[in-house]
């Protein structure tokens, strides 16, 4: 492999976040757009995939990136995970993907985020919030989310105002998704 060809390699900081009560306010629905968020049920692979790199390639996401569709479906259309997608206005604007008692007493926000050009608006809480919410419907003990530092520099803060606790921390090295 030439020096050119070898994949560049990030450090980041991982944060293991809980939340261990649900909680008890709730984020108010943006009025300035037209709001939908739809369960995709057996997700498309096509789609999910353009979910996951509209919003994942600015933060380097690499888990679900370079699966084969029978690996990537057999993770995603298993009956533990459900996805969400917020639709802004029509289109496409970000998606959640929470994988359900798993692991027992346990939801974990596994992805969470919005496409570029649908951040800034005031979308991020409300739909946070949601996300929340959905995960507590399965009555977990606790639920949890991770966030590190190639996500966007507000997310471990918003985690945290929205009543997420930091409980674990880790360096990883990820490769760039150039």
């Amino acid at each position: 492999m030439t020096e050119a060809s070898k994949p560049k390699i990030l450090k980041t900081r991982v944060t293991l976040l809980e939340m261990t009560n649900r909680p008890v306010y709730s984020v108010a629905t943006p009025a300035s757009f037209k709001l939908a968020i739809m369960s995709a049920t057996n997700i498309s692979l096509p789609f999910y995939r353009f979910l996951y790199e509209q919003v994942g390639k600015p933060h380097h996401w690499f888990v679900h990136r370079n699966l084969s569709d029978e690996a990537l479906a057999a993770i995603i259309h298993r009956d533990c995970v459900a996805i969400h997608v917020l639709y802004v206005d029509g289109s496409p604007a970000g998606f959640f993907e929470l994988v359900l008692n798993e692991e027992p007493g346990v939801a974990e926000i596994l992805y969470f985020g919005l496409v570029p050009e649908f951040q800034g608006r005031g979308l991020a809480k409300f739909f946070l919030n949601e996300a929340i919410s959905a995960a507590w419907m399965s009555s977990p003990e606790k639920v949890i989310i991770e966030t590190n530092t190639l996500d966007s520099p507000r997310a471990l803060q918003m985690y945290q105002r929205m009543g997420f606790n930091p409980v674990g921390f880790a360096d990883a090295e990820i490769e760039a998704w150039l």
